[in-house]
């Protein structure tokens, strides 16, 4: 199997952590989500994985130097999702293309999709759920029919996650940027089939804003949402702290927390806090529902 991870975007609704790291590389239980969901691409069978990336491409090349079966391509102008699809063209293989978003945590099987597609018949598999917030693709008996959908019954959301024939990418012009969708249009446009592959019951967010990277961190602490295997979640305590941490031993925590390789001087109480590697909290803070970067 081959994967490619789409991780060049800005994330500017999370501004402004992303301009310390780029999305991909925020850490989920404090481990980069981007490692992880190579790790997991990798466990599903793939072993051959592209990452193109332009925001702090940098970091992420940095992360992911010397791992084998990893290709990055990093995007000195950024080409969108079509255009950075179009640029890794010469690098995949003559087979099916599972296709993820950098920037989201689901409980998906890759595996399943990747054989589901391979027995549609179709060049376009898209993963789709029943989640109100994002319903625009429609679908008519298992194929996407269009994406402008008005959010009524006939449509759904679409995950982020597909499998693609590589050939179908020829379209796109190279080296500017594009949008995979207008590709898609395309096909439809030419009457090609659109499979409409639905995982519901799957768990699935983008992580898109700092309320929704601190509830995902809430629910892995708490066992509200599925724990990726790949994770080393702290078994039976809502609280996480990297075992470099330096912290005072009147800690109070409440809830859940994840902290990193912190400095946490006395008298603080935390509650629903994610903080990073690197951050000092200040003597008699009181803390709560905060992303703390820096």
């Amino acid at each position: 199997m081959q994967a490619m991870i789409l991780a060049a975007g800005f994330g500017t609704r999370l501004l402004p952590h992303t301009l310390l790291r780029p999305k991909p590389l925020f850490p989920l239980l404090n481990q980069p989500l981007l490692l992880l969901t190579i790790k997991r691409l990798q466990n599903a069978g793939c072993d051959h994985i592209v990452v193109n990336c332009h925001h702090l491409r940098k970091q992420i090349s940095e992360a992911l130097q010397g791992m084998p079966g990893v290709v990055v391509l990093e995007e000195e102008v950024l080409l969108g999702t079509g255009g950075g699809l179009r640029g890794a063209l010469t690098h995949l293989r003559d087979e099916p293309l599972l296709i993820t978003n950098g920037d989201i945590y689901h409980t998906v099987d890759f595996t399943h999709l990747y054989t589901s597609h391979n027995k549609n018949r179709a060049k376009v598999s898209l993963a789709v759920h029943d989640y109100p917030r994002f319903n625009t693709v429609r679908v008519d008996n298992g194929r996407v029919v269009g994406f402008e959908g008005s959010g009524d019954n006939s449509c759904l959301a679409f995950t982020g996650l597909h499998v693609i024939e590589p050939g179908i990418l020829q379209v796109i012009m190279p080296g500017q940027f594009s949008c995979v969708l207008d590709c898609y249009r395309r096909l439809l446009a030419a009457g090609e089939k659109i499979a409409a592959l639905r995982v519901d019951g799957s768990f699935w967010t983008d992580m898109g804003t700092p309320e929704d990277y601190l509830h995902l961190h809430g629910g892995l602490l708490q066992g509200s949402i599925p724990c990726w295997p790949e994770i080393n979640r702290p078994k039976d305590s809502p609280f996480l702290i990297n075992a470099a941490a330096s912290v005072a031993d009147d800690l109070q925590m409440d809830d859940w927390n994840c902290l990193g390789r912190v400095v946490v001087e006395r008298d603080v109480i935390l509650s629903r806090v994610v903080a990073w590697d690197n951050v000092k909290i200040a003597a008699g803070s009181r803390i709560s529902d905060s992303l703390l970067s820096s």
